[in-house]
């Protein structure tokens, strides 16, 4: 998984997309599937990004600040979160995803078939992730079968960059 800092060219909004190599970013963008989430604008380029360097664990963290978010001065009634704040948010939820996806099991493109057995009695009852076509994910959500689209993708071992 890559994460870029990137930057709408009309605005200047900068927000990180992940991506599964550098050639999915390069598809993505080619295929119009990579746009701001601030303005919709869909032209996007790298934004200069700094190395992730960690903090010395006897470093003293900043104190929190309450400060309220900025508000965009060209959208009248629209406040905008600190890109950091952002940032923390995101990240926090990738380590969620990634937690409960340590716990469960995956299925690959067995997923909905999965899902039902599970639903029926079966197969034993367990958590599971996979991946299901749209068809496939309206159909579990007609018959009743709970599931839930994970916010991040999900690289399946070996298919790494």
């Amino acid at each position: 998984m890559i994460v870029f800092d990137l930057k709408c060219a009309p605005q200047g909004h900068v927000f990180e997309g992940w991506f599964g190599s550098s050639g999915d970013y390069e598809q993505q963008r080619a295929r119009g599937l990579v746009s701001c989430p601030l303005c919709g604008s869909g032209e996007i380029g790298k934004a200069p990004m700094a190395p992730a360097v960690s903090a010395k664990s006897n470093a003293r963290q900043p104190a929190p600040t309450s400060a309220p978010p900025a508000a965009r001065a060209d959208a009248p009634g629209l406040a905008m979160a600190d890109p950091q704040a952002v940032k923390a948010m995101l990240a926090a939820a990738a380590a969620i995803q990634k937690s409960l996806l340590e716990k469960s099991e995956s299925v690959g493109d067995r997923f909905a078939d999965e899902a039902r057995a599970i639903h029926l009695g079966d197969a034993d009852a367990r958590p599971i992730h996979g991946r299901a076509t749209p068809e496939q994910a309206a159909a579990l959500v007609d018959e009743g079968i709970p599931i839930a689209p994970l916010p991040f993708p999900v690289i399946t071992p070996g298919e790494e960059n």
